[in-house]
C-alpha cells in the first residue's frame, strides 16, 4: 500500500512504530476567534523500542510547544509541509531514555479554518440567541481539532476538561463527570473508558438541554425542538435492546442523542455515547427513526469492531445497514425489513449510475493511495455492503447460522481493527464444514465495480402495495384524497422514488397530485426531497427557488448533493445554483462545501 503511510494511505501516522494509547484535552473555546486553545496531554507506548520519533496528523493547527511532562523538557518537532486536504506530519523527537511508555504534552490552538468544526452564528440556530459549535471528524478531521494519529486503526481511551460560557452545554462522545461553574465561565469534564479512534471524538456546544427518553438515554436539544426530539426518539431503548439481542452486550453505558442545527452534514454520526443526527428525522410520525436503529448499531460495527482504514468502510457501514434491518424486521416483520433492502438496491443503482459501472469507488474494498476519503462517500459501502452480507447469510443457511456468527464475530474484534481479508478468514474458519462458502467469489465481491455479482430475492409483498399507489397516481383516473388515507409514509416516500425513476411527468399532472396528497406541506424531509427532484426533472420552474432555499437551510449531503447535480443539469437553473452556491457556502460545513462545488463543476 502506497499514500501518506505504509498502513493507511489517508494517515502520516505510524502506530506500527509509537502508538497513542491514551489522549487527554484541557481546551478553551472562544465563539469570537472560532478556535478552541489549551493542549492535548499524550500517553504513547514504544511499539519499537528503538523508535526515535512520533509522528502525528495535523492539519491547519497553530503548534506553540510540545514537551516531555515526566521531566518538563521541551521536544524538538517539525512540521511538514500540507499535503493537499490531507495536512500536515508533525514528527515529534522522542525523550531520550528508556521508558517503552512516554508522557507528551502538545500546546496548541485551532483555527478558523478548522475543517472539522462548524461555526454558527445565532441566528443559525434554532433559538436565534446563543452561538453554536458541533464538530464532525469522520473520516479524517480530527487532525484538524487536535494533533492525533488519525487513522481508524488507533483506538485509545480519552478524557477531556472543556471551558466554554456558562449558560452554555458542552456534551462529548464520553460519559459527563462534572461542570464547574466559575462566572461567567464553566469547566465540563468527560471521561471515554472505551478506547475508541480519533474520528470518534466529538463535541458540542450550545443553548439545548437534555431530557430523558430511557434508563440510559437522554435526548439533547435546543429549547425549540426538544419536545419534538423526545416524541420522535421515544423508542430509543426498544431498539437498543433489541440491537442487543443480536449483537450482544452494550459496552458503553449511556445511549444519548443530541439533535444539532439543520447544517450537519449526515443523518448521525455514531459517536460512542452522544450520537448526533440531523433535524431533518423530525418528521412528526417517528416515520424516519430507522436512522436512530442505524446509529445504534453502529455501537458494535464501527465503534467496537472497527475498519482498519478507510479502503475498507464497508466493514463498517455494511455490517451497520445489516444489523439496522434486523433491528428494523425484529421491531416490525419480515416484509419490512425486505422492503428496506429493496429501496436500499434502488439507491445503490442510481449511485452507481452516476458514479458509473467501472468506477473503481463502486468497489467495496477501494483504492484510495490517490483519493481522498471525502471523494469516496457514497452508498455503496452502505448498500454493496449491506447485499454481501445478506448473500453470505443465504449462503450459510439463513439466519439461525448467521446471527450466532456476528456475535462472535463482535466478541472476538471488539476494541480491535480489522480489514476485509481478516473479516473473509474469520467467516471461513467459523463456517469450515459448511461446503456451500466454496462457490462465494471472494475477489467478485471485493474488487468489481458495478453492481453486486448476486442481489438476493427479498419478499416483494410491500413492493406491490407501492406499484398499486403508483398507478393510481400517475392515471388520468379521478380520486379523492380518502383513497390514499392508509397510505404509509415510507410506501408513499418509494412511490416517489419510482415517480422519478420513470419519465418526467407534466408539470399539469405533479400540481394536481400535490393537491391530492399536500406533498410540498408535508413536513417529512425525505418526501420534501424526492417531491423537489420529480420536479426538477418536470422542469417546474417555481421549484427551482424552492429547492435553493431548502439547500440553504438543510446541510444533509444526502439532501444537498443530489439536488445540486439535478440543478446543474438543468441548463435554465444551472446559473442560480452556482451562484446561490458562492452566496452561501460560507455557512456550510466543509465537506459539504467541498463536495458541493464537485457536484457543481466548480473544480
Amino acid at each position: 500500500m502506497h499514500g501518506l503511510s505504509v498502513n493507511d494511505p489517508s494517515s502520516f501516522s505510524r502506530p506500527d512504530s509509537v502508538v497513542v494509547t491514551d489522549l487527554s484535552l484541557n481546551l478553551s473555546v472562544s465563539f469570537e476567534q472560532k478556535i478552541f486553545k489549551g493542549y492535548v496531554d499524550l500517553v504513547v507506548q514504544k511499539v519499537d523500542s528503538a523508535a526515535t520519533e512520533l509522528i502525528l496528523d495535523t492539519q491547519d493547527l497553530d503548534i506553540f510547544e510540545i514537551y516531555d511532562t515526566d521531566s518538563n523538557a521541551k521536544l524538538n518537532y517539525i512540521i511538514n509541509s500540507p499535503v493537499a486536504e490531507f495536512g500536515s506530519k508533525l514528527s515529534i523527537t522522542l525523550p531520550n531514555k528508556s521508558a517503552q511508555s512516554l508522557n507528551i504534552r502538545i500546546q496548541y490552538a485551532t483555527t478558523a479554518k478548522a475543517s472539522g468544526l462548524q461555526w454558527l452564528e445565532p441566528e443559525q440556530t434554532a433559538g436565534k440567541v446563543h452561538p453554536f459549535v458541533f464538530s464532525q471528524f469522520q473520516p479524517i478531521h480530527a487532525r484538524s481539532v487536535l494533533p492525533c494519529q488519525d487513522t481508524p486503526a488507533v483506538k485509545a481511551t480519552y478524557r477531556a476538561s472543556i471551558t466554554a460560557p456558562s449558560h452554555l452545554t458542552v456534551l462529548m462522545s464520553a460519559v459527563r463527570q462534572d461542570k464547574v461553574v466559575n462566572g461567567d465561565i464553566a469547566t465540563s469534564t468527560f471521561v471515554q473508558k472505551v478506547p475508541i479512534c480519533a474520528y470518534l471524538i466529538a463535541i458540542a456546544i450550545g443553548a439545548i438541554e437534555g431530557k430523558k427518553i430511557g434508563p440510559r438515554s437522554t435526548v439533547w436539544a435546543e429549547e425549540k425542538l426538544i419536545d419534538q426530539a423526545v416524541y420522535e426518539f421515544g423508542e430509543t431503548e426498544m431498539q437498543l435492546r433489541t440491537a442487543e439481542d443480536i449483537c450482544g452486550p452494550y459496552v458503553w453505558g449511556i445511549y444519548d442523542l443530541l439533535v444539532l442545527p439543520p447544517s450537519f452534514p449526515f443523518g448521525g454520526m455514531e459517536n460512542p455515547c452522544l450520537t448526533f443526527v440531523t433535524p431533518t428525522l423530525l418528521a412528526g410520525d417517528r416515520s424516519l427513526a430507522n436512522v436512530v436503529a442505524h446509529e445504534i448499531a453502529h455501537s458494535w460495527t464501527g465503534n467496537l469492531v472497527t475498519n482498519v482504514n478507510w479502503e475498507h468502510f464497508w466493514l463498517n457501514e455494511g455490517f451497520t445497514v445489516f444489523i439496522e434491518r434486523k433491528i428494523v424486521g425484529r421491531l416490525t416483520n419480515a416484509e419490512e425489513q425486505d422492503f428496506d433492502a429493496h429501496c436500499g438496491t434502488v439507491s445503490l443503482k442510481e449511485t452507481v449510475s452516476v458514479l458509473g459501472t467501472d468506477n473503481p469507488l463502486t468497489c467495496l474494498v477501494v483504492n484510495l493511495e490517490k483519493t481522498h476519503p471525502d471523494d469516496a462517500f457514497s452508498r455503496v459501502p452502505y448498500e454493496k455492503g449491506h447485499t454481501f452480507l445478506r448473500y453470505l447469510e443465504n449462503v450459510v443457511g439463513g439466519p439461525s447460522e448467521f446471527e450466532p456468527f456476528l456475535r462472535k464475530y463482535f466478541d472476538h474484534f471488539k476494541f480491535k481493527t480489522l480489514n476485509s481479508n481478516d473479516f473473509k478468514a474469520y467467516f471461513e474458519n467459523f463456517f469450515a464444514k459448511n461446503d456451500s462458502i466454496k462457490k462465494i467469489d471472494w475477489n467478485a465481491w471485493f474488487y468489481s465495480p458495478g453492481m453486486p455479482p448476486v442481489v438476493p430475492a427479498y419478499n416483494t409483498k410491500v413492493l406491490e402495495l407501492c406499484n398499486e399507489y403508483k398507478t393510481k397516481l400517475l392515471s388520468n383516473s379521478l380520486y379523492k384524497k380518502e383513497d390514499f388515507k392508509h397510505l404509509d409514509m415510507k410506501v408513499l416516500i418509494h412511490v416517489l422514488q419510482e415517480i422519478f425513476e420513470g419519465d418526467p411527468q407534466p408539470v399539469e399532472k405533479l400540481k394536481a397530485i400535490d393537491d391530492l396528497l399536500g406533498l410540498s406541506a408535508m413536513q417529512n424531509s425525505e418526501v420534501k426531497f424526492m417531491w423537489l427532484r420529480i420536479a426538477l426533472k418536470a422542469r417546474w420552474e417555481e421549484k427551482i427557488q424552492e429547492t435553493l432555499d431548502w439547500i440553504n437551510v438543510v446541510g444533509r449531503m444526502k439532501y444537498v448533493r443530489p439536488l445540486h447535480r439535478d440543478l446543474y443539469n438543468w441548463e435554465k437553473a444551472r446559473q442560480q445554483a452556482i451562484t446561490n452556491y458562492y452566496s452561501n457556502c460560507h455557512t456550510m460545513m466543509h465537506v459539504v462545501s467541498y463536495t458541493a462545488r464537485k457536484d457543481l463543476h466548480l473544480v
